[in-house]
């Protein structure tokens, strides 16, 4: 397994450069990472995630516009941002203007945080798993303010759907989560990493990993079915629901306000994949040199994109009443029992 490399603090002499210095280096890195983050969002929205729909539904996906229809990335932003802003006549503003910043925002704060590997992490708090969680979930401010501003039923009650299903899924979200940070001893995400780092059974010369989605596969799955109601995907996209409520919370949003919700979208869909990646995946962590640690976090995060769009193709959307049932009498229910097992199973081994 790939050993931990240095940071980029440390390779770039941050804490012995001079104040102005540190300025410049902070900014170069973040930049670096949000330029990073925000390439990656392009090429999942426009282009793979109707690659991989056609797959599944054995359908031609976009192919006129470049290679493999790659154009297309660009065709649709020029498209979509040169489109008419409408603001409707009871829209509530400035909260209408502000409400699409909040979502890519709060995404990409998440991000801070996280061990992309090769030493990249701008930030590595005590409280980083705590923070990822706070930050992330501004994002259902966003989708109330907006719903609410539009001035629109259906956009309120897509807010509102949002909310319950944010509420319902984030408990158990936090919980399972949990489970993973009594097996680690810490909150902070390179600690929890570097806890997963070893083998955890050799069989022949297949070595398992100790990741912690190895070790307990079960928390594994109750976090990835509870990040797809997080973000929204199906079959948990009750907040938009097209067939039901026209398009929810975004139903009045055109031109780059629509833009800046739909990037918001996939940014917390692959910071979603980012922190399920650090607590169950190892992080970084693959064969080979520490150097080739990002990339192996690319691969994984874009592992986890694949199933979440599989998740879209194939499985139907569920009833309001039925995602609030599988929420509070399912995963909440398991996750609290995941929660204890896991605390025996820590205090009988300590």
């Amino acid at each position: 397994m790939a050993t931990t490399p240095v940071s980029i603090a440390e390779w770039l002499g941050y804490a012995t450069a001079p104040l102005w210095l540190q300025i410049v280096l902070a900014a170069v890195v973040s930049g670096v990472v949000v330029t990073v983050m925000l390439t990656t969002s392009a090429l999942a929205g426009p282009w793979a995630k109707r690659k991989i729909t056609a797959m599944f539904t054995d359908r031609i996906a976009i192919n006129r516009n470049g290679p493999a229809g790659i154009f297309t990335i660009a065709a649709d932003a020029v498209r979509l941002m040169s489109k008419e802003l409408i603001i409707p006549d009871g829209a509530d503003r400035p909260a209408f203007d502000i409400a699409p910043a909040v979502l890519p925002l709060s995404a990409l704060l998440g991000f801070a945080v996280i061990p992309m590997g090769s030493g990249l992490q701008l930030a590595d708090p005590e409280i980083g798993l705590v923070y990822v969680f706070a930050v992330s979930s501004i994002a259902s401010v966003g989708m109330v303010v907006g719903g609410y501003a539009s001035g629109n039923k259906y956009s309120l009650l897509g807010s509102m759907r949002s909310v319950a299903e944010s509420i319902a899924y984030e408990i158990p979200l936090v919980i399972t989560a949990a489970s993973v940070v009594l097996l680690a001893g810490t909150l902070r995400l390179s600690d929890i990493v570097a806890a997963q780092q070893g083998t955890l059974v050799s069989l022949g010369p297949i070595a398992i990993p100790a990741w912690y989605g190895f070790l307990n596969p079960f928390a594994l799955a109750l976090f990835l079915v509870a990040s797809l109601a997080e973000v929204g995907r199906n079959p948990f996209d009750i907040g938009e629901a097209p067939t039901e409520i026209v398009g929810g919370y975004i139903t009045e949003y055109s031109s780059i306000y629509f833009v800046l919700f739909f990037l918001g979208e996939f940014l917390h869909i692959f910071l979603s994949a980012a922190v399920l990646t650090t607590l169950f995946l190892g992080g970084p962590a693959g064969p080979g040199p520490a150097w080739l640690g990002i990339v192996w976090f690319g691969v994984k995060i874009w592992a986890v994109f694949l199933f979440t769009q599989w998740c879209r193709a194939a499985v139907p959307r569920v009833r309001i009443d039925q995602m609030l049932e599988i929420g509070w009498k399912g995963l909440l229910v398991l996750s609290f029992a995941n929660l204890v097992l896991t605390a025996i199973i820590v205090g009988v081994i300590a």
